[in-house]
């Protein structure tokens, strides 16, 4: 079995389990109803959330024991376990494809009204910890070569910290550029005038 079959099987059946849940409840679903900001009721729906992420995760890695940590100050889920490649996936497409289905079912059950951000095993951390470096240096390499410098494609969060990273130098200015999947960063120095 590999691990685009098992993502595409877990997805596409929690999808399906969506639509005839929609199905069921469509004139409850239709009439609005205010979301109270309180905390109480955010975290409560953090909390709901979150024993829906565990259930997808069962999905994708059967074997694996789950341990998920809630922050509600950034309404950030941690993902803790031993084998979680599968829900990582490559390029940590897996954590956006869950990330994606998470906030929309908390969004559609009005259990919360931010975006949640899923991390599994410090996958995001450390690979922002690693782009920022990258971009650090590709942003000296492009004062010191005096070019523009192109970096891979990356998604419009990890763009954001990179632009915002970079407006700190003097010496560079970056925009975005081509279409998605291959919007990516171009590093242009700033010539200085003597």
């Amino acid at each position: 079995m590999t691990e685009d079959k098992s993502i595409k099987d877990a997805v596409n059946s929690f999808v399906e389990s969506l639509e005839e849940e929609q199905k069921r409840n469509r004139l409850i679903e239709n009439t609005p109803k205010s979301i109270v900001k309180n905390k109480d009721i955010e975290n409560d729906g953090l909390e709901k959330i979150k024993g829906v992420l565990k259930r997808i995760l069962k999905f994708i890695c059967p074997d694996e024991e789950v341990k998920i940590e809630a922050d509600l100050a950034e309404l950030r889920l941690s993902v803790k376990g031993e084998d979680l490649g599968a829900a990582i996936g490559r390029d940590g497409k897996n954590i956006q494809a869950l990330e994606y289905i998470i906030n929309l079912i908390g969004k559609r059950k009005k259990f919360v009204d931010r975006n949640i951000i899923i991390d599994i095993k410090d996958y995001r951390k450390k690979r922002i910890n690693g782009i920022k470096k990258t971009a650090i240096f590709m942003a000296k390499k492009a004062i010191n070569e005096g070019r523009k410098i192109a970096l891979k494609p990356m998604d419009s969060y990890e763009r954001k910290i990179i632009h915002n990273l970079l407006a700190e130098f003097n010496n560079v200015t970056t925009r975005s550029r081509y279409d998605e999947p291959n919007r990516r960063i171009i590093i242009y120095p700033i010539k200085s005038s003597k």
